[in-house]
């Protein structure tokens, strides 16, 4: 079933096809949750660009409207029509202020703040998202996260990346933190205030001596930081340490503030 629609859609990218019919199916699936962006299969995240061409080829289909809330857009607020009945039935809780398209899949016991999620995005159970904080779209956040003040985690629909921002479950980022160009922060990292990682960004491991890009290994806490070039210091993110009993204490999540 999922490789017919991943096939009707292609056709239609293609336009080998007039049938708009699977652009629909594939969002109210996302919307769901029956489907992602992304997912781990064996370890590895396969990303499943079929779905980032649906939600394309939906903004190219659909025409402007006014939708609830007083907006004038092409994608509808994800919960413009839910009563009581559906908001407990999906589990999560939504501060005023916060606002999510649809298309976006929000687990149980998640937290809202103020702030945007958009398209495609998908957030995980328990997991927190504070005041201010952009989720851009298809951007995936697993389990147990806290996601500070003011935070962006970058989309991919424009510019069009070939992979969304992933956290992992039980990750701290900082406030005004912003993760960007398809980073992978692994499971259990924690980011100090202030970091910001692109696909470009040198992340150096301070005990090793070690650099890489676009991956925050599991358990590390990463500080901002710079390194010398050509006379300057330029940006970049450092490795100072794995999550101890220390550090968790500090960022570990408060259940008295989920469902």
């Amino acid at each position: 079933m999922i490789k017919e629609l991943q096939q009707r859609i292609e056709g239609l990218w293609k336009q080998e096809t007039s049938d708009t019919s699977a652009v629909y199916d594939a969002m109210e699936k996302l919307n769901n949750g029956e489907l992602r962006i992304a997912e781990k299969v064996d370890g590895f995240w396969k990303i499943n660009d079929y779905l980032k061409k649906a939600i394309l080829l939906y903004f190219k289909f659909v025409k402007p409207r006014i939708i609830a809330g007083g907006y004038f857009d092409k994608v509808p607020l994800k919960t413009y029509d839910w009563d009581e009945t559906r908001f407990q039935e999906a589990g999560f809780r939504m501060v005023p202020g916060s606002i999510v398209r649809y298309s976006a899949y929000i687990e149980k016991s998640a937290v809202l703040m103020p702030s945007f999620v958009n398209v495609g995005a998908f957030i995980g159970e328990k997991t927190m998202i504070d005041s201010h904080v952009t989720v851009g779209s298809c951007a995936q956040i697993g389990e147990e996260c806290h996601i500070s003040d003011g935070v962006t985690l970058g989309g991919v629909l424009e510019p069009l990346q070939s992979a969304p921002v992933i956290i992992e479950d039980n990750c701290f980022i900082g406030a005004r933190s912003a993760i960007l160009e398809g980073v992978l922060v692994e499971e259990g990292a924690v980011l100090a205030a202030g970091t910001i990682l692109s696909a470009t960004t040198k992340i150096l491991n301070r005990e090793t001596g070690e650099i890489s890009f676009g991956k925050i290994p599991s358990r590390a806490v990463v500080v901002p930081g710079t390194y010398p070039s050509r006379n300057v210091n330029l940006h970049c993110a450092v490795i100072i340490k794995r999550v101890d009993a220390q550090t968790r204490q500090k960022t570990d999540i408060n259940e008295l503030l989920r469902l």
